[in-house]
């Protein structure tokens, strides 16, 4: 097989495909404990970064190396962070086009038409400014990899 210095070893290959499967475990015991709902939030959102962690499982593998590893994570990075920003426009247009506008005789028409539109949030900058930055990153390291 293939010693440590071409890839990872097999005690690191194994330790790797450990914790991805021990997320996922760990995200199922947080959202079907019965005793807070903080911890449920927790497990809600560890399921998702566990779904995502998931797609490094062919990986764990002995010979691999490690930087093949850490450029796939960031490429899930990256397409999350894509996909949460198609989610966010897409929610918004539907709301544009198929919602009755906000009624500002209400409490919550006026909260409504004071928000912000979405494209002015900061959470949205900042996935926007993450998902520049990995794939900043993705591309130098594939530069650097010639």
């Amino acid at each position: 097989m293939s010693d440590s210095s071409s890839g990872m070893s097999r005690a690191g290959a194994f330790c790797l495909e450990v914790f991805i499967i021990g997320l996922g475990v760990m995200a199922l015991v947080l959202i079907f404990q019965p005793f807070s709902i903080s911890l449920y939030a927790v497990g809600s959102g560890l399921v998702v970064l566990a779904g995502l962690i998931n797609n490094l499982l062919p990986l764990a593998q002995p010979g691999v190396k490690v930087r093949s590893v850490v450029t796939v994570a960031l490429v899930v990075a990256l397409v999350f962070c894509i996909a949460l920003l198609v989610s966010i426009t897409a929610a918004h247009l539907y709301g544009v086009f198929f919602l009755n506008p906000p009624d500002p005789n209400t409490l919550a028409g006026k909260a409504q038409l004071a928000t912000p539109p979405f494209y002015k949030q900061a959470f949205v900058w900042e996935i926007t400014a993450a998902a520049v930055i990995l794939a900043l990153v993705v591309t130098a390291l594939n530069k650097t990899a010639r």
